[in-house]
């Protein structure tokens, strides 16, 4: 969910994807809980295979629930940008110009499954934004060129250019690049 607010632009993530993330990753802890009781009961010729499955993954989607705990908070913000020549990008911990950008993309860490916004400043610095998966694929694209594209340098543009394919986008999200207003 993206609100502007003055001049600033925040992104937080939508309603139905914390609705998503949170029956996914607690309804999977529920679902391997289930599975252990009905295992433990024993009255059918599969309860072995329930109390395995349950004990099994349970460790796991603990752990992916404990990861995604902190991105469940109602209304928290991901990031806001101050879109403009001396624009910004701000999170809790950094403030990254938008000219010193080399490079961002949205990577899903292997450890924990969750999709960080990673962004590559021009002094070798890297700024990882945890997203809790509350953004998706096609919002984080549209963000992004949207909201950051146009006060990118040349060379950050090009890249951008080569990893976003516009048609898919105007296929998918119904999303058209506009040109930046003069100010």
């Amino acid at each position: 969910m993206v609100q502007k607010k003055n001049d600033e632009i925040i992104v937080k993530g939508s309603n139905i994807m914390y609705i998503l993330v949170s029956l996914a990753t607690v309804g999977f802890l529920i679902a391997c809980i289930f599975l252990i009781v009905h295992g433990l009961k024993f009255d059918s010729k599969y309860s072995l295979f329930y109390l395995g499955g349950g004990i099994i993954f349970t460790p796991f989607y603990l752990y992916i629930t404990l990861w995604n705990l902190p991105g469940l908070i109602p209304g928290k913000i991901l990031l806001s940008i101050i879109p403009g020549e001396n624009g910004v990008v701000k999170t809790k911990k950094d403030t990254v110009p938008i000219k010193n950008i080399r490079n961002i993309d949205l990577v899903r860490n292997p450890i924990n499954l969750i999709n960080d916004i990673v962004i590559e400043t021009f002094n070798d610095k890297k700024i990882k934004i945890r997203t809790y998966n509350l953004i998706g694929d096609f919002r984080y694209q549209i963000i992004v060129d949207q909201y950051i594209y146009p006060y990118m340098t040349e060379n950050a543009k090009k890249v951008w250019d080569r990893k976003i394919n516009l048609e898919n986008l105007r296929q998918q999200a119904n999303y058209e690049r506009q040109e930046p207003k003069a100010e």
